[in-house]
């Protein structure tokens, strides 16, 4: 991985830089002209908003807040109700409207059973035919992420449930053993983290290799899945091989490759972001453009 691109890892994660670059004069203003691209504003209305205008290009969306690392079960608890409040908007929105969550929002490092319990009070509000997609997170999170879909899958909520997996994590082949066992959406990614050799495949060939051999796998099993992933070639090579199987896109990136998908019978899901966190995801993005 070049080291430009860890360095930004390292710094989009970094409150310091945050704080340092929002107070600077002007700071706030010239980094929010550059990430109001990749994030859908502030409020839950801004986001519908978005949501609303990508239906009408015939795409769907997934709205997410930002939020992650919740380090106490009372702030854990003001999320979920925030998100079924969020839930209740989704239900109003376009019928391919979906919402995402990370789990350490809902407090997984704290209180992993409580945090089950969230999401099922989340995927159960949703109306039928609509999902909570769980996003990809540190490989150390992988084993309690996928706990956690899988209490809430048993709950009879596993069509109201979608798992996020990372085509560089060397555990990722038997992650969807148990995911396609559990009869959840999947969320194919490259992966987005920086992590250690004996837990993830470097990026670039060996990580692409690993993707096509996945996506491969899943449509053997016949789960129901989508390829989230911005890279063109891998996306043509997969759609050619297996026909035109759903992709994700992130708000923002590449935006002209949409309208093409649709145009082509490609189901097309766009995340959609908002929040006031959103620094450190814009961070996130330049980061992950360094190398990809």
């Amino acid at each position: 991985m070049p080291a430009d691109r860890a360095i930004l890892f390292r710094l989009a994660t970094s409150p310091r830089l945050e704080r340092a670059a929002r107070a600077a004069p002007m700071g706030e203003r010239l980094a929010w002209r550059a990430a109001s691209r990749y994030v859908a504003g502030t409020t839950a209305t801004a986001a519908a908003r978005v949501a609303r205008k990508l239906g009408e290009r015939g795409a769907g969306s997934s709205i997410d807040q930002y939020g992650e690392l919740v380090q106490d079960t009372a702030t854990a608890g003001r999320v979920a109700a925030s998100y079924l409040g969020l839930a209740d908007q989704v239900n109003a929105l376009p019928a391919d409207t979906w919402l995402s969550i990370d789990l350490s929002h809902l407090g997984l490092d704290i209180d992993p059973p409580g945090c089950a319990d969230r999401l099922a009070a989340i995927a159960a509000r949703l109306s039928a035919g609509r999902r909570i997609q769980v996003g990809a997170e540190d490989h150390s999170r992988a084993d309690a992420v996928l706990a956690c879909i899988e209490t809430v899958a048993r709950q009879g909520l596993a069509s109201r449930l979608g798992a996020t997996a990372q085509a560089n994590f060397r555990r990722t082949p038997r992650d969807l053993e148990r995911l396609v066992e559990a009869g959840v959406h999947v969320r194919l990614v490259k992966g987005a983290y920086v992590e250690p050799h004996d837990r993830a495949l470097p990026f670039g060939e060996p990580t692409d290799i690993a993707y096509l051999r996945l996506a491969h796998r899943l449509a053997e099993t016949q789960a129901q899945f989508a390829l989230a992933t911005h890279d063109g070639v891998l996306r043509e090579a997969v759609l050619a091989a297996l026909g035109p199987r759903p992709v994700e896109q992130l708000l923002g990136v590449r935006p002209a490759i949409l309208d093409e998908l649709v145009a082509r019978g490609v189901p097309v899901r766009v995340y959609v972001p908002f929040g006031n966190d959103w620094f450190r995801y814009w961070m996130r993005r330049l980061a992950e453009s360094r190398g990809a």
